[in-house]
């Protein structure tokens, strides 16, 4: 049994994680920035010795569901247990022998479409803190887009009431040339600017920050109020007729669901003849097309160029990013690149891929946002959590269930940090862009954007 020799200082939560694969160690990079002391438990040593070789964590190799590997790991003593295997039954095996054995919380990752709709089920009955679906998420994350083809990311804040719509400002845009102070009496409030990329920098701005040609933004706007906003700021709001997904996996499967409620018109081209035997009873409405995706003729043929919308899903990141170039070159439609591996995320960022999806980092963020919940005895806990411009900034929406030393006064008033802003206050489902005269109160939920990493409590936001 391989065992690293590293000894680790308890800093955090002690959490075991079975599985490093592209999630686990996704996982491990992040939460290992967040101090806490991690162990990983797999089969492959090879694995193990380079994470163990990149970041302070301990290993131990074996089966994670057996009873004297996770005893071995420390599940006696852990705070959480995290099963990101490649196997959906071994995850939620290795966190019932968890729960039987330890006294910790426990994440199961599921992917499989079956499990999926008993996820709730499965969640109770086994007592488990939450089960992750990546697929699923990411067809999620896609279809938000397709609702909105301008925007080149939309994430949900206050239970939907909110959006965070990231978008790239062109040159005859509205916005290009005016300050962020002049966006109330030129569009009206209610919109607010969170965080800004130029030329490589971020910037979270403030006041009289001049907007430019070719600044990538990410904006907050009450979805309440977000057809007027987008059409005053030329943001086309109506979704897509008809997409066309290349690979016919889980998250085409979990997509299609989505986009043929929605009316949305779905083709999928899949070189796997048995597979899309599957997915034609899975998907009846749907058109399925049993041939190579990375076919340039093929997909003339299936009318690429025609398509309003294109969504590359093989399970190889080098024929999405490919998929996706082409289609740019063929075609107006919108395009959405899924990337599972995170290498040359510098040469990945400045292709024209359209918008990115990262599956790996969604699963993390959730994750993530839970820990950071659980290992904060100052209660307020973390709503929701994601990462912006490549992990630099963080949206977090905090729960404000206690006096502290920001409620009850006026945010003007406050000593806050350089490189924060808070977005928005909701309070009772009214939605508040605030200015220096608003206060945060207990009950309200309040969406901070900021440089700095790990904040646990609304606290932190204060010098």
């Amino acid at each position: 049994m391989f065992r690293s020799k590293k000894k680790v200082e308890k800093k955090g939560l002690k959490i075991i994680i079975v599985g490093c694969g592209k999630v686990g160690s996704t996982l491990v990079e992040q939460l290992s920035k967040e101090g806490h002391e991690i162990t990983i438990i797999d089969r492959n040593s090879s694995r193990l010795q380079n994470l163990t070789n990149l970041y302070d964590v301990m290993a131990v190799e074996g089966n994670g569901a057996s009873f004297s590997v996770q005893l071995e790991a420390g599940i006696e003593d852990a705070d959480l247990f995290i099963a990101v295997t490649s196997a959906d039954e071994l995850n939620l095996l290795c966190c019932i022998v968890a729960k039987r054995v330890g006294n910790c919380s426990a994440i199961a990752r599921v992917r499989t479409p079956d499990y999926n709709k008993e996820a709730n089920y499965l969640r109770e009955q086994l007592g488990l803190a939450m089960i992750i679906n990546p697929d699923y998420e990411a067809a999620k994350q896609i279809s938000d887009i397709l609702c909105l083809p301008d925007a080149l990311e939309v994430n949900a804040f206050a239970h939907g009431q909110v959006e965070l719509v990231k978008f790239k400002i062109g040159e005859k845009h509205v916005l290009n040339g005016i300050t962020t102070s002049e966006i109330v009496n030129k569009i009206g409030s209610g919109l607010l600017i969170c965080a800004l990329e130029r030329e490589g920098e971020i910037y979270i701005p403030r006041g009289d920050f001049l907007l430019k040609s070719d600044d990538i933004i990410y904006f907050v706007v009450t979805r309440k109020n977000s057809k007027d906003f987008f059409d005053k700021i030329n943001i086309k709001t109506n979704r897509v007729k008809n997409t066309l997904i290349i690979g016919g996996g889980r998250s085409a499967y979990y997509l299609s669901l989505s986009l043929l409620r929605m009316g949305v018109n779905v083709e999928i081209i899949e070189n796997n003849k048995e597979r899309c035997e599957e997915l034609s009873i899975l998907l009846p409405k749907a058109i399925i097309i049993n041939a190579d995706g990375t076919d340039e003729g093929v997909l003339r043929e299936e009318g690429i160029e025609r398509a309003e919308s294109v969504i590359p899903l093989t399970g190889i990141d080098e024929e999405n990013i490919l998929l996706s170039l082409y289609t740019r070159q063929v075609s107006d439609a919108k395009i959405i690149t899924k990337i599972n591996r995170i290498n040359f995320k510098d040469v990945i960022s400045k292709m024209d891929l359209g918008s990115i999806i990262y599956p790996r980092y969604i699963v993390a963020e959730e994750i993530i946002a839970y820990v950071r919940a659980k290992s904060n005895s100052k209660s307020n806990s973390i709503e929701t959590m994601y990462n912006l411009f490549d992990q630099q900034v963080e949206a977090i929406e905090f729960i404000i269930d206690t006096k502290s030393a920001v409620t009850d006064i006026p945010l003007k008033d406050l000593k806050i940090k350089m490189d924060v802003l808070v977005s928005f206050i909701n309070r009772s489902g009214n939605i508040i862009i605030p200015n220096g005269n608003d206060s945060i109160q207990v009950g309200d939920t309040v969406m901070v954007v900021t440089k700095q990493s790990g904040f646990h409590s609304i606290v932190d936001i204060l010098e």
